[in-house]
């Protein structure tokens, strides 16, 4: 429980609390807003006081870096492992928590003695652990996937002091606007009773189903179309890579490098060349020897018989002295004949020799170059062999990069699958766990319905629910859905897990809720609610801390003894020094806040931590 809340700062109302109910109040002013800051009397400025203590981030835009408060320290007296300790903290210097008395052996992580002074001093990161170990029980060293979403101090903390600024008043088993369905899964099932590993290992799976879209996602805007291609076709591209490297492998075994394999293949190429030109002489003297067989069968000269036959046909008779004439030209042709034919026999057999013996060069020439291809068939020259072994490197990488691409497509087109199937699993163990923990779960539903039944006359419904996307709490409560029945919900969840953790012997042993959480509800309602809360808080052994508007007093049922729990101190908006704090301020701005549809601010990320 809380014991006292205190500060550096002069003008601060210190604040003495007692077992069970308090109250403080608020005096409101007539012609006060609702839009009016939220430090007009510090109602809500005291549960972020009490985050700022017990280890919420103080990022630029906290209530204590305003320029008024930033030197201050502000801090708490509190039990912690049971012993009541004091410690204080302050904007100017929020890693550091100040321990400023009391017992702290029992604690995990151990403050350090402050130089020249009896305070000791703790990181804001080990505070929350410690606190975390003595309010819940989290062992932060035990035997866990470092990556696996886990029970938080700060995230269980949150159902115990709700923040109208973080969304904390909107959802009953939500403690902000931002908290994931994991999370909520995680510290609902934690604070009830139920295992809470299996909300974890939903959350495993709803972030392996997240990256699976996330990949689809960008495969479908063709970004890494590249590079997750379908697995059907990575297969075959595959195949065929390996393929080709067997080949190149194969050649590659075999090869063999000569020295002198660019003399040699240009021996060749030569020879290749002389066989072209001694095949093209060839065919001129072939052609040559034809024309001078023609040439010798067309030279024999006409007979003189045929001569004379052919003048007396024409009607002349050659004298005798022409006739001898003829015989001595016939004679002399003859004669110039018989050496004509001579010429033309020497020609064709010199043309034919000439083809024998390239016919004879051809065959040796042929050959040699036989023998020459054969060794740079058998053979290669050193870059070919370098050439080949860089290409061998080249597809031996494209294999091995296919071989990677087609594993993580088959596991990314079977992941889906997989999981779909983790549902089903998770959702059975889900059931079993209910059925094996009906006494807690029935407990807890009685709880509920005892609690609504006291503030309605008639039981609320309290339902657990086994879904495929893990552990689901529904609440009913009869009546319209006025804001006044959902904050009424909030306040019936939160008295029910009070009781589920004092079960279960966790918590930090106190319960705050702000006076936004009974705007919209009826007063009867709203004494009804003061009135279980304070037996609750008897019965369970928890210290329950509200802030009120004075307004709402006047119309509280007469039979609840509201002066009981009311605090000495008491806040109003009519002077500057009327608040908690004794002054007025203007919290920094930080980033602008969204505004949700409903108008109401949407919280920074920090607000949930």
């Amino acid at each position: 429980m809380i014991h006292r809340v205190f500060s550096s700062l002069k003008s601060f109302k210190e604040l003495e609390l007692k077992p069970g109910l308090n109250i403080l109040l608020s005096d409101k002013t007539p012609g006060a807003t609702g839009q009016q800051t939220r430090n007009r009397t510090g109602k809500s400025s005291l549960i972020e006081l009490i985050h700022f203590i017990c280890g919420a981030n103080c990022d630029a835009d906290s209530m204590f870096r305003a320029a008024e408060l930033i030197q201050s320290s502000f801090g708490l007296e509190m039990d912690v492992f049971g012993e009541a300790v004091r410690v204080s903290r302050s904007a100017s210097d929020p890693s550091k928590i100040f321990v400023e008395s009391g017992e702290a052996t029992r604690w995990p992580k151990q403050p350090k003695k402050e130089r020249d002074s009896e305070r000791r001093i703790i990181s804001n990161t080990n505070w929350r652990e410690v606190l975390g170990s003595a309010f819940f029980g989290i062992d932060k060293d035990a035997d866990a996937e470092e990556s696996a979403a886990r029970p938080s101090f700060r995230s269980l903390f949150s159902y115990f002091a709700r923040r109208e600024s973080g969304g904390g008043m909107r959802d009953a088993t939500r403690n902000s606007t931002l908290q994931q369905t994991g999370d909520e899964q995680i510290a609902v099932s934690y604070l009830i009773g139920i295992d809470w590993t299996i909300a974890q290992q939903w959350e495993a799976v709803r972030q392996k189903e997240k990256q699976i879209r996330e990949l689809k996602r960008i495969v479908g805007q063709g970004v890494l179309t590249e590079v997750l291609d379908s697995a059907a076709s990575l297969r075959s591209r595959l195949v065929v890579a390996q393929e080709k490297l067997k080949r190149v492998m194969t050649t590659l075994s075999s090869f063999r490098v000569h020295e002198q394999y660019h003399e040699l293949e240009r021996e060749a190429s030569k020879i290749t060349r002389e066989l072209s030109d001694l095949a093209d002489e060839n065919e001129l003297d072939r052609t040559y020897i034809g024309e001078l067989e023609t040439a010798m069968l067309a030279e024999s000269p006409p007979t003189p018989a045929n001569l004379t036959h052919l003048y007396e046909e024409a009607g002349i008779v050659l004298p005798e002295a022409v006739r001898r004439r003829y015989e001595d030209v016939l004679k002399f042709h003859e004669s110039v004949i018989r050496n004509r034919r001579s010429y033309l026999q020497g020609e064709h057999a010199a043309g034919s020799e000439r083809i024998k013996s390239r016919d004879a060069k051809r065959n040796r020439l042929d050959q040699r170059r036989s023998e020459l291809m054969g060794m740079l068939k058998s053979h290669g020259a050193l870059e070919q062999f370098v050439a080949l072994q860089a290409e061998h490197g080249r597809l031996q990488a494209e294999v091995e990069t296919l071989r990677h691409r087609f594993e993580a497509a088959e596991q990314l087109e079977s992941t889906s699958s997989s999981l779909e199937l983790d549902r089903g699993r998770l959702e059975r163990r889900l059931r079993q766990e209910f059925g094996e923990r009906s006494a807690v779960l029935d407990d807890a539903i009685r709880t509920f319905s005892d609690i609504v039944e006291d503030l309605y006359g008639e039981p609320g419904q309290l339902e657990f629910h086994a879904t495929r996307n893990g552990p689901a709490v529904r609440i009913t409560i009869q009546g319209d859905r006025s804001r006044g029945i959902g904050n009424m919900e909030i306040f019936c969840f939160d008295m029910m897990l009070q009781h589920m953790c004092a079960r279960q012997k966790i918590g930090p042993g106190f319960l705050v809720h702000d006076s936004q959480l009974f705007d919209g509800v009826d007063p009867r309602q709203t004494g009804r609610a003061l009135a279980v809360g304070a037996r609750l808080a008897q019965e369970n052994g928890f210290q329950y801390l509200v802030t009120l508007n004075s307004d709402v007093l006047s119309e509280l049922p007469v039979d609840f003894e509201v002066n009981t729990y009311l605090l000495p101190r008491r806040m109003t908006d009519a002077t500057e020094s009327g608040g908690l704090f004794g002054i007025r301020f203007e919290p920094p701005r930080g980033d602008q806040p969204d505004v949700g549809a409903r108008g109401r601010r949407r919280p920074s990320r920090s607000s949930a931590t």
